[in-house]
């Protein structure tokens, strides 16, 4: 078989490797693809390893699953001034706009020059097999890429897709792409943040079932793997560097699997490209403030709780499910123990475990089995995680008991999976609406977006919400997130609701900033850190409201603004 064919084999498990565990003896897989000078990805067949589980694998050496973000504005966020405006008309000329999500209808107008040509560099098509003279991206181990030159002879033809076979199934990445780097239309009054941009795409190939099984995601549930997303952002890189261009890209996908400290694996590697010289990298804050999927609770065992007296954390399971899982995670130094209690009366008490251990219980009424796992997680931090697996959940109430083991401010987290990850809704009774921010917008460095609704300028309700676990301010701020115009896969004008709309918008103000700064060289320095910081400092903020905050960060994206305080422009 050809690492292709291994890799998106169903057959085949794709573990996440640290370079720095290459120093072991581990068992020789049957493909490699390199990431990064820190990251491999090992693909081996599943009949000669073990199966999937946190004890065997490690937490981190699993993919998560990461779903899509989305369920009048440019001019809202000064996009539209900085374009007319005849001393910069800035729509990000000479920079290239990187997507890494569902594809892109390429034949559309609003991806082509008034000449017909397209705009779009390349596309890496993961989910392609190559055929008879169609080449694997240099690097990279599977999949298709198609070139300009490819893209316009397809274009010339009256069947595209016979040349080009790649499409936008889902349209969410034609969606983002036409917000943030659409072709202006007059006729239609609709144009791109950053219409002069040229384009770069990458489509996921879909998570593997096997994946989708252990995390109990429904089988139609469009997800995708941890290590393809990595993938494709080290493919974005390697293009620019070839075409020599500053790039920005946009992810407008997330997951509520990690410690939401910023320390995930995906989260490390956008910091690292984020902060490279004319590099930018915009991440979409979720929507999961209103999904009742995170509890915080605080037991030091001190005075404030009786020793030995747990906090009580009861998960609503509407129906019977396939399973669940929950994820606890706890700062470095602090640990706890946890035992569960079925909703039937039955209490399985917690065993001590230190820092690593694996429990395993029987529900007898419920016919339920409870994994437990306890694990130090993170190559920085080392935070507690205690994963729980709940198999064949019965319909009911859920107790989690949280006991203090070795505590100082004695604070905990609480994830369930995000909204669309599991068969039925399973939710907090007591939920907590803050830190419900999806990774990878809990990293450091990328520029992270909420949302907010233009009309009437009210926080878009579902806004994933900060701050980090680690206290980093996250949202950076917010950008429109409600019926925000859009194209769709067949040239229509669509609507798109979510903080990925607002991911987009800020992806095309920041390839005007980027278009200001590299290309024009005003600021040859710019990067993640620096184009955030500029948006940041012209944010407008109510005069009754403290910033930063947990819904807002710093205020409303306002790049005209932004650009105003740093640069003289004759206003």
């Amino acid at each position: 078989m050809t690492c292709d064919e291994i890799i998106k084999s169903d057959d085949t498990y794709d573990v996440i490797i640290p370079r720095e565990y290459l120093e072991r003896e581990i068992l020789a897989p049957d493909c490699v693809q390199r990431i990064s000078d820190s990251y491999e990805i090992y693909y081996y067949n599943r009949q000669r390893v073990e199966p999937l589980s946190i004890e065997g694998y490690t937490y981190s050496a699993i993919p998560k699953c990461f779903g899509l973000l989305d369920t009048a504005d440019l001019e809202e966020s000064g996009v539209i001034k900085l374009q007319n405006l005849s001393t910069l008309s800035l729509r990000g000329q000479g920079v290239l706009v990187g997507f890494v999500d569902t594809g892109i209808a390429y034949e559309n107008d609003c991806f082509r020059y008034s000449d017909g040509s397209t705009r779009i560099r390349a596309i890496w098509d993961q989910t392609a097999t190559p055929e008879e003279n169609e080449m694997l991206p240099e690097g990279f181990a599977y999949g298709v890429e198609y070139s300009r030159e490819q893209i316009d002879e397809a274009l010339r033809t009256e069947d595209p897709r016979a040349l080009v076979p790649q499409w936008d199934e889902d349209g969410h990445g034609t969606a983002l792409a036409s917000i943030a780097c659409g072709s202006e239309d007059p006729s239609a009054d609709f144009t791109g943040a950053a219409p002069l941009s040229d384009i770069l795409v990458v489509k996921l190939k879909p998570a593997k079932p096997y994946l989708k099984d252990f995390f109990y995601i429904p089988e139609d549930q469009l997800v995708f793997q941890e290590n393809d997303i990595m993938a494709a952002v080290a493919y974005l890189e390697k293009k620019a560097e070839e075409f020599g261009q500053p790039l920005v890209i946009c992810v407008g996908l997330g997951t509520n699997n990690g410690s939401h400290s910023g320390a995930s694996v995906l989260s490390e590697y956008l910091n690292y490209i984020g902060g490279l010289w004319r590099r930018c990298i915009v991440t979409a804050t979720g929507n999961e403030a209103a999904a009742r999927h995170h509890f915080y609770g605080v037991n030091s065992g001190k005075s404030e709780n009786i020793p030995g007296t747990p906090v009580t954390v009861e998960i609503n399971v509407e129906e019977n499910i396939r399973g669940f899982y929950l994820e606890l995670w706890a700062s470095a130094p602090e640990l706890f123990l946890v035992s569960v209690r079925s909703p039937g009366g039955m209490l399985q008490p917690g065993v001590p475990s230190r820092m690593t251990g694996h429990q395993v219980h029987h529900f007898v009424v419920e016919d339920t089995r409870v994994e437990i796992d306890y694990r130090t997680v993170g190559r920085t931090r080392g935070d507690q995680l205690i994963f729980v697996r709940f198999d064949h959940a019965a319909r009911g109430i859920w107790t989690l008991y949280v006991y203090p083991d070795t505590t100082i401010t004695g604070r905990f987290h609480v994830w369930l999976p995000m909204q669309g990850m599991l068969e039925r809704d399973v939710f907090f009774l007591r939920p907590d609406p803050e830190t419900t921010l999806t990774i990878p917008s809990t990293a450091f460095i990328p520029i992270s977006v909420g949302g907010y609704q233009s009309a009437d300028g009210s926080l878009y309700l579902n806004s994933g919400r900060g701050y980090t676990v680690a206290g980093s301010v996250k949202p950076d701020f917010n950008a429109p997130a409600v019926r925000v115009p859009a194209i769709g896969t067949r040239g229509n004008p669509v609507t798109m609701t979510g903080t990925s709309a607002a991911a987009a918008i800020t992806t095309g103000a920041c390839a005007q900033m980027m278009e200001w700064g590299a290309v024009r060289r005003n600021d040859l320095a710019l990067n993640s850190v620096e184009i955030g910081n500029i948006l940041i400092r012209g944010c407008r903020r109510q005069t009754e409201r403290e910033y930063p905050n947990t819904p807002w960060g710093y205020g409303k994206l306002d790049v005209y603004q932004a650009l105003q305080q740093i640069y003289v422009v004759g206003f």
